[in-house]
């Protein structure tokens, strides 16, 4: 596990147009929380979900985040998506990995195709070429069978597809527990140690008999 004491790892988040920006802001508090340097490209479309769904006032970007991720120990830089030649976009740059929380659809298409037209798809594709954790979060249903293929094809190259599936097992009790938990599974994917929700400890086997219809 990567422990918060490595405190100059550098990590990028990425948030898109799909709904659930909140999985990404999230992400990057907890993030930031343990002391690492932050690295975050939101598209256009994301933006305006930030808006939608969380009642950010996006008229100044950068100090809109700047605002929300304030006293944190570790180090947020923002990048445009417009920026193609920001430092993510190279593989001479060191990062541990990448996470798109949520990822929508069409930028899933475009890394899926190696389509590097912003600072997203082309960090991402980074990503894949240096061998690098690259993990998604799929929002969207219902999937038909082309969103279906662009996974099977990502997943193969070894990007980790985890969509924003909650679990109940623990009893969650606010929304707010179903958000750390999928945010604790995109910890364990990256191997960073957390404490966001409560792991299955395994339940007590009972033998169940069945009763014949009468």
């Amino acid at each position: 596990m990567i422990q918060p004491a490595d405190k100059k790892l550098n990590w990028i988040v990425g948030i898109t147009g799909a709904s659930g920006s909140v999985y990404g802001v999230r992400l990057i508090e907890v993030l930031l929380q343990k002391g690492f340097n932050v690295h975050v490209v939101v598209s256009n479309a994301g933006w305006r979900v930030l808006h939608e769904e969380l009642g950010w006032n996006i008229t100044r970007r950068e100090q809109a985040l700047s605002e929300k991720f304030s006293d944190t120990a570790g180090s947020l830089i923002y990048h445009p998506v417009a920026d193609i030649g920001a430092t993510i976009a190279s593989g001479s740059f060191q990062v541990e990995g990448m996470v798109i929380a949520p990822c929508s659809m069409g930028t899933l298409s475009g890394v899926a195709h190696g389509s590097s037209d912003n600072l997203m798809t082309r960090a991402a594709d980074v990503m894949l070429k240096e061998g690098r954790p690259l993990v998604l979060v799929p929002r969207e249903t219902p999937l038909h069978a082309i969103h279906l293929e662009n996974m099977l094809k990502l997943a193969r190259l070894g990007v980790k597809i985890i969509p924003a599936m909650p679990a109940f097992y623990f009893h969650p009790q606010r929304i707010e527990d179903l958000i750390d938990f999928q945010v604790g599974k995109l910890l364990d994917s990256l191997r960073i140690d957390h404490e966001l929700f409560t792991r299955w400890q395994g339940g007590a086997a009972a033998a169940v008999k069945l009763q014949p219809d009468l």
